[in-house]
């Protein structure tokens, strides 16, 4: 039953050939008829721009720039999410504390964050704080429900037995947060790349995909608007994906230790 559902949640995940093709299709068309690529690029121009740059070694260094700044922000809100997440279900005041700073994160455009990091950090930093500031409260808020959701009973009875503390960790707690923290890793990086290109394009550090972007829009060169934001998208896409695989591997070794323990 397991496997059927799954099949059929990945079923409803892909995306239909035939609906992209149809909007691929539109897209020509609408630039058929605009018939000035300054004001919309077709598809074929966009991939066609895409192929020139791909062989150019500033194109790769774009790419590196932006991919190791936004995914090392991820990385960073990741750990300091989930490790107060931890302290905020052992200690009810730190909770309390992270409260309104998590809610205010939400709430703060990234734009007013961009500016403000910007009058204490230099631009090449950028997309690392703000990839930070916002993946940070959403995997902070799905650990800590994780936490929260934990069968009592499983942990008291750990206690009365005198199971090591490392091993409730890794039977207990780890089994019943990874479903939360995968939902919220996933929703985090694809949370970090928007962020993370928006903020490049307003600091405009050198060397980023955010750069290009800028560039594109001050020369009017809308087929690399286009090649560029496909470019975040494939990288977002695969990044994310990567990552369910990691989930996947770590959620089928929780659940091996579960067994084990039971």
């Amino acid at each position: 039953m397991t496997t059927s559902i799954t099949s059929a949640e990945k079923a409803k995940r892909r995306l239909p050939v035939w609906a992209v093709i149809f909007w691929l299709l539109v897209w020509e068309i609408a630039a058929r008829w605009v018939a000035d690529p300054i004001f919309l690029a077709s598809p074929l121009q966009a991939l066609g721009r895409l192929c020139q740059l791909i062989p150019q070694a500033e194109f790769w260094k774009s790419v590196l720039f932006s991919v190791g700044h936004i995914l090392l922000g991820f990385a960073l809100s990741a750990v300091l999410g989930i490790a107060l997440a931890a302290l905020s279900y052992r200690f009810r005041p730190v909770r309390e504390l992270l409260s309104p700073v998590t809610a205010a994160v939400k709430a703060v455009p990234v734009a007013s964050f961009v500016i403000l990091v910007l009058l204490w950090l230099p631009s090449r930093q950028l997309s690392i704080v703000i990839s930070l500031l916002i993946g940070f409260p959403v995997i902070y808020a799905n650990v800590l429900t994780g936490l929260d959701s934990t069968d009592p009973r499983l942990i008291e009875m750990a206690r009365v037995f005198r199971v090591p503390f490392w091993k409730q960790l890794r039977a207990i707690y780890l089994y019943e947060v990874l479903p939360f923290l995968r939902t919220g890793l996933s929703v985090a990086i694809g949370l970090c790349w928007k962020s993370g290109v928006a903020a490049e394009v307003i600091g405009v550090p050198r060397g980023s995909i955010g750069e290009k972007l800028y560039q594109s829009k001050i020369y009017l060169e809308t087929a690399d608007l286009f090649c560029w934001t496909l470019v975040i998208v494939l990288l977002s896409i695969g990044c994310e994906k990567l990552l369910k695989l990691l989930l996947s591997q770590l959620e089928k070794g929780a659940a091996a230790c579960w067994k084990r323990s039971n």
